[in-house]
């Protein structure tokens, strides 16, 4: 394949030729510019990003331990191929773990904690209203605003790189929900998290991420992989 218009522009912001390297093609992987199944030709990526295949290497070695690049014999490196065992699995970790990391938030969150996830959620509500690269930036703040105030760097290590996997579904099949659909959502989870409620918290987010799953799922041409504990809200 052809890695014309495949990156776009790096800020560099002081980070290393290995982490620049990181950041764009994990970032061409989850927004579907890089394909499951595109080979990622250490050579050929060297030279479209300026650099040398030292850095490279590096970048792809993270890639695979996040699970968005394997290593296909004869071929090399290429992006993750996506199947619905994988997406099940990846819920699954999702739906264990982020619900229990929201919980601890709002068993934990100091007022500071509160003021950051207030901010993060402001942030996403400007940014769902702009282009789609700065809403899903916000709402990866947000999310993670939250897990930062269950004051467990454990949980955060867990939950970055299920996260990270599972956002290349929604570039590769374009699941046709939006951020503006799903406002109400987070919406409902800031406000647990200011009231302290940690089960209405935990049970609000299990379903925000099993609505994902499951309409990723049904983009696969599959039934849903996991029921909601409460009823959907209607369609906007």
């Amino acid at each position: 394949m052809s890695l014309e218009g495949v990156f776009l522009p790096s800020r560099d912001n002081g980070r290393t030729l290995a982490d620049r390297a990181y950041g764009q093609i994990h970032e061409a992987i989850v927004s579907g510019r890089l394909m499951p199944g595109d080979r990622l030709p250490i050579e050929g990526l060297a030279e479209r990003l300026d650099m040398s295949p030292m850095p490279i290497r590096e970048a792809l070695r993270k890639l695979h331990g996040v699970g968005l690049v394997e290593n296909v014999p004869h071929r090399g490196a290429a992006v993750t191929e996506l199947s619905l065992g994988d997406l099940r699995s990846l819920y699954e970790s999702r739906l264990a773990l982020e619900p229990l990391a929201i919980r601890c938030a709002a068993e934990r969150r100091t007022e500071d904690d509160l003021g950051r996830i207030r901010d993060a959620y402001a942030a996403l509500e400007a940014g769902r209203q702009q282009d789609p690269g700065s809403g899903w930036s916000a709402h990866r703040d947000f999310h993670f605003a939250i897990y930062a105030a269950a004051h467990s760097e454990w949980l955060i290590r867990l939950i970055t790189p299920v996260w990270e996997s599972s956002g290349r579904y929604r570039g590769a099949t374009q699941v046709r929900w939006s951020l503006v659909r799903r406002a109400h959502e987070h919406q409902a989870l800031l406000e647990a998290i200011t009231a302290g409620d940690a089960p209405a918290a935990a049970d609000l987010l299990h379903d925000h991420l099993a609505i994902t799953a499951n309409e990723v799922a049904a983009e696969m041409g599959e039934e849903a992989l996991f029921e909601l504990l409460q009823p959907p809200a209607p369609a906007l």
